[in-house]
């Protein structure tokens, strides 16, 4: 990982974290990068060596994005983690983990609670056929029509079910049980027909995870 500015890596992809995560950047043994935030820091410096305990070598050791509670017992604070591995023609060269405090889960648990028109409506996590951001707004199709959720899609990746919801493309987050059809859209891109006949694409970036993840 020595080709590339970690900083400024981390820069670039910063929108894509919550504003409220520490962001670590590793190779396979040892913390490179740690930007702390100012709801947690677990006082990581680079060349600390990676933890068996923690996400980040969870996620080095399956080769797959990883999320988990972590205990006190590691680092001294209870913190939650997704980590998502960087690989190299197939093998883990390094990983990226946006850490959270662990009482951010307390306002999602099995449901989102939505916005539709002027009251607020909660909704199973099974109940939700996908998340669009669009207009600066983070858009939820639910079984009984479209509302709002006032956190943007990076921060609700990280908290919806991984074996129920799947980051299709840079504005969507899709219920893969809602998914009717997956037709083919280019040499490396997918278009995805859902159940209520709305289509949506799978873009390049995702298109290879999105594979792996539906095994096909």
């Amino acid at each position: 990982m020595n080709h590339f500015s970690v900083p400024a890596m981390v820069e670039s992809f910063k929108e894509l974290f919550p504003k409220e995560a520490s962001i670590a950047v590793s190779d396979v043994q040892q913390f490179l990068y740690y930007e702390p935030s100012k709801q947690i820091d677990l006082k990581s410096q680079p060349g600390d060596k990676i933890n068996e305990n923690t996400v980040t070598f969870k996620a080095l050791s399956i080769q797959e994005k990883t999320s988990d509670h972590v205990n006190s017992t590691v680092f001294g604070t209870p913190y939650f983690g997704t980590s998502v591995p960087i690989l190299d023609d197939g093998d883990p060269a390094g990983c990226i983990t946006a850490i959270l405090p662990s009482k951010q889960l307390r306002f999602l648990s099995t449901f989102l609670t939505v916005q539709m028109k002027d009251s607020w409506v909660p909704f199973a996590y099974e109940d939700i056929m996908y998340l669009e951001a669009q207009n600066r707004k983070t858009w939820v199709q639910t079984e009984q029509g479209m509302g709002t959720h006032k956190f943007v899609l990076g921060d609700l990746e990280l908290y919806l079910p991984d074996d129920t919801f799947i980051r299709c493309h840079r504005s969507y987050i899709v219920n893969v049980k809602y998914i009717a059809e997956i037709q083919p859209d280019s040499h490396s891109t997918f278009l995805l027909i859902m159940k209520d006949q709305t289509r949506i694409p799978v873009s390049q970036t995702y298109a290879s995870h999105f594979r792996k993840s539906l095994s096909f």
